[in-house]
């Protein structure tokens, strides 16, 4: 499933989609960055609550399919034009991120 299908599915917030067509072969749920690093998959949806710069980097580097926030934080526009930038997909969603999860795994 793309990440523009899984959006309009889900229900949850587009902030940036510049690759729209990104594939989605799972999730990953980790708000601290080096552990996601090392065990993010590609093409997962990363659920955080982080949204520091790094976030784009790491989502980047280990080819993620699109960062979904949870709980509704708020992100900064530096942030969200780095992302559009990279080419880093990011959705929101008010869903706290065990919700956000049982809610992907429902759809994808």
């Amino acid at each position: 499933m793309t990440v523009e299908n899984f959006a309009k599915l889900s229900g949850f917030e587009v902030i940036t989609m510049p690759t729209p067509e990104n594939e989605i072969r799972g999730a990953y749920v980790g708000d601290l960055l080096s552990w996601v690093m090392g065990k993010a998959g590609e093409g997962n949806l990363w659920i955080t609550i982080m949204t520091n710069v790094n976030t784009v980097a790491v989502a980047m580097l280990r080819e993620i399919s699109a960062i979904v926030l949870a709980e509704g934080v708020d992100i900064d526009k530096e942030v969200i034009e780095a992302a559009s930038a990279k080419g880093v997909n990011v959705l929101r969603t008010p869903l706290a991120s065990y919700e956000a999860a049982t809610k992907i795994a429902t759809i994808i």
